[in-house]
């Protein structure tokens, strides 16, 4: 039930909206010389407007951009996350307002449109509508925006969030011009005509854009031998949450259907293996009932009616099952949404799909559990029975076969645990090329060189600081012309020359940034080991490139390759400068171990002095880093949910099959011990028949837990590598825990007086 409302929330993401399915976002998408392809979701400010204009299956466009604004109320100032958005926001998307007009609260370039919880937050009332805000410019003045609408609370199954909603401010020149193709800073959806042929408007697209960019497509031509490599593509608006291919730029909460997937298995697996189950223990316990069924039969019971009677007795004990869920779904819903980060709530299992959904599950369970069993139940001679001349006889290949199955999935979900908290370990503890401890961020945004002079000083007052250095905000991925005309992506990112000293990251060839040579600040860069790789040279130092609008720079060194994205991608080509125009954003302070509280507490102090009217904030690198693997904690721990929960099912039914096979075994029991069989002697025997099973299933289980493992890992370019001996530890495991179930109650047959047993006959 818990993993069923959890999939509902996942597939009814966006579904809201009452032009949903007619909603697409913009992406592009290249095929790179290795086969390997790659898809961008987002665009610069040209594609809406001028698809928009020439295509009429396009009814509208709709851009999103992301960002934050600092919030002045009173005398404090906040750091407010917020989206800007085209004046038809309201129109396209079904976003209610509670207060203003969908087509008109976006127009003013001061409008602002709140949603109901940040005009409380503000306001202390949803009645915000004509009320002032003062927000900082980018020229770092505050102005007055007025709010111009209250939008309801976002539904939390919406891909797109916001609290505070602005006027889209499109750069100067950024809507026109054959330059404005290669900017990609937004997110833009297309309203499409109900009758619009998605494959038509594709190739349109393409073809207004090889039209107004000729350069730039043939550039794109001559790299990708004379094949034009890049088109313009629709990906539906309700397909972006759980579509893993494509960046999530702007887009909240976004998922993995493989996810989906695997809670559904895990779902069925547990399902069907309380099912063996009840199947193997009914017809274990069936002996119990043989004079029952003999009676019945002979005083004119039909196998009809006895077929009624046990699926009866069976939808009985899943009615019963059905109720107490329902109360443990609702006792467990809170642990459940913080495992999954989600607010679900019991109130969802009213949607009349899910409760039809429900009682299909109710019915096939019901069904699963007792058709089998009510078969075999019938079937019984009457005469047998009665006289004490039947027996379960035979292989009992069914009941053996399910066994089988049990421990194999159970073995399977074990060694999915397994490596993916060994792949989790892995990414959270590999080192990362610099050393992110004790190190301190702060995102002050617009750092001048002075500011940073200025800082780096009053906080070296302090002996718990042990080290600054600036950087800028992010990563901006620029192309690097290299070796005449040939160009090639890298990451550019603005440094000063105590940044690579400070994260200790070594410089192995050349030298780094110094303040002695006046050159390093205009026309010097440093570059990666994986930027000479990738061009190709073999004495880096010197060589010449291209960026930034046609500026040339020289190499003056080589700096060793780190990762300076997360483990899930590839380290890439990175080029440092020290550019005079580059603003810096981020203070990378180093303090003394041990010393978080005064050292944050003086930060602070010389941040609110020197930047009164900036919002003081702060993150550790090194908990930062820790984030960007929380889908693998998140699955961690949901995978060793299943796999518990599963092995534990599996025992409880091996449990229930050795208390019934060592009952049917008493009078041969009693005789062995009578004639001198050890204790060790009559557990080996009641023992191996089901260890046998269980290492049946283990040879089952792990080559297609080693081939699902290997595929799984693929998707990461550092991970783990597997060996024979994970499996085997895995498997010793689960042996250990079937031999544990089972020879309890062996031992306890085992030790048991001969004489009472041999009387009970």
């Amino acid at each position: 039930m818990l993993i069923i409302l959890y999939l509902k929330d996942e597939v009814s993401y966006d579904r809201f909206h009452a032009n949903g399915d007619h909603i697409y976002r913009i992406f592009q998408q290249a095929t790179r010389p290795d086969g390997q392809v790659l898809r961008m979701g987002i665009t610069g400010a040209i594609q809406g407007p001028i698809f928009t204009s020439k295509l009429p299956e396009i009814k509208a466009f709709v851009r999103v951009n992301g960002g934050y604004a600092d919030i002045k109320t009173g005398s404090e100032v906040k750091p407010q996350p917020l989206l800007r958005a085209d004046s038809n926001f309201f129109s396209v998307f079904s976003f209610p307002l509670l207060n203003g007009n969908p087509k008109t609260v976006l127009l003013k370039p001061n409008a602002i449109v709140l949603s109901e919880d940040a005009a409380k937050k503000y306001f202390g009332s949803s009645a915000a509508v004509g009320k002032t805000m003062l927000l900082r410019t980018d020229n770092n003045e505050f102005i007055p925006y007025t709010v111009t609408g209250v939008a309801k609370r976002c539904p939390q199954n919406s891909s797109i969030q916001f609290d505070v909603l602005l006027p889209l401010k499109v750069p100067p020149g950024s809507e026109q011009g054959e330059q404005s193709w290669g900017t990609f800073f937004l997110n833009t959806y297309l309203l499409l005509d109900l009758r619009a042929d998605i494959k038509t408007v594709e190739a349109k697209m393409t073809k207004v854009f090889v039209d107004d960019a000729p350069e730039m497509v043939k550039r794109m031509t001559r790299e990708s031998q004379g094949k034009l490599n890049g088109s313009y593509m629709l990906q539906p608006f309700t397909d972006m949450h759980l579509n893993n291919n494509m960046d999530r730029y702007d887009i909240s909460g976004a998922s993995n259907l493989i996810y989906s997937y695997i809670l559904s298995g895990i779902a069925f697996f547990i399902l069907l293996i309380a099912c063996i189950n009840f199947v193997n223990l009914t017809v274990a316990r069936s002996l119990k009932r043989a004079k029952e069924i003999g009676v019945r039969k002979v005083i004119g019971g039909s196998r009809k009616q006895l077929i009624i009677q046990f699926l009866g007795e069976s939808f009985l004990l899943c009615l019963c099952a059905f109720v107490l869920a329902i109360v443990i779904v609702q006792l467990l819903l809170p642990v459940f949404n913080q495992l999954s980060n989600k607010v679900l709530l019991l109130s969802y299992l009213l949607d009349a799909k899910l409760v039809a959904g429900y009682i299909a599950l109710f019915i096939i369970t019901s069904l699963l559990a007792g058709f089998y069993p009510a078969l075999v139940l019938s079937n019984y001679n009457p005469v047998q029975t009665l006289y004490n001349r039947f027996s379960l006889g035979g292989k009992n290949y069914v009941q053996k076969s399910l066994v089988v199955f049990q421990f194999t999935l159970a073995t399977f979900l074990i060694s999915a645990t397994f490596i993916i908290s060994s792949q989790f370990n892995f990414l959270i503890n590999k080192k990362l090329g610099y050393d992110d401890s004790n190190l301190v961020l702060i995102n002050k945004g617009n750092l001048t060189r002075d500011e940073n002079k200025l800082f780096k000083e009053e906080l070296m007052k302090s002996p718990d600081i042990l080290g600054m250095a600036a950087k800028d905000e992010g990563y901006s991925f620029n192309p690097a012309k290299i070796n005449g005309n040939s160009e090639m992506g890298a990451a550019y990112m603005t440094i000063d020359e105590s940044f690579l000293p400070l994260m200790k990251i070594p410089v192995i060839m050349g030298r780094n940034f110094s303040k002695s040579f006046p050159s390093d600040s205009s026309t010097a860069v440093l570059v990666n080991e994986k930027f000479v790789e990738d061009a190709g040279w073999k004495d880096p130092i010197g060589q010449q490139l291209i960026m930034n609008e046609n500026m040339k720079y020289h190499v003056i060194g080589v700096v060793k390759n780190y990762h300076f994205q997360p483990l899930n991608e590839k380290i890439k080509p990175e080029v440092f400068t020290m550019r005079m125009q580059n603003e810096y954003g981020m203070a990378y302070i180093k303090i003394k171990p041990n010393s978080e509280t005064s050292s944050l507490h003086h930060i602070e102090k010389v941040f609110q002095k020197l930047f009164p009217l900036n919002p003081f904030s702060f993150v550790f690198k090194d908990q930062e880093n820790l984030k960007n693997y929380e889908a693998e904690a998140k699955w961690k721990q949901i995978m060793l949910f299943g796999s518990v929960l599963t092995i534990f099912i599996s025992c409880i039914g091996l449990f229930g099959l050795s208390v019934l096979s060592a009952e049917k075994r008493t009078k041969e029991i009693g005789i062995r011990k009578v004639l001198g069989a050890s204790v060790h002697a009559v557990v080996t025997i009641l023992s191996k028949d089901f260890l046998k099973l269980v290492i049946l299933s283990l040879l089952i289980a792990m080559p297609v837990s080693w081939l699902t493992a290997s595929k799984w890992l693929d998707n990461y370019p550092y991970r783990v590598t597997l060996n024979w001996w994970m499996f085997a530890v895995v498997g010793l495991l689960v042996m250990l825990i079937a031999l544990a179930t089972v020879s309890f109650q062996a031992v306890k047959a085992a030790v048991a007086n001969p004489v009472k047993s041999l009387r009970t006959e």
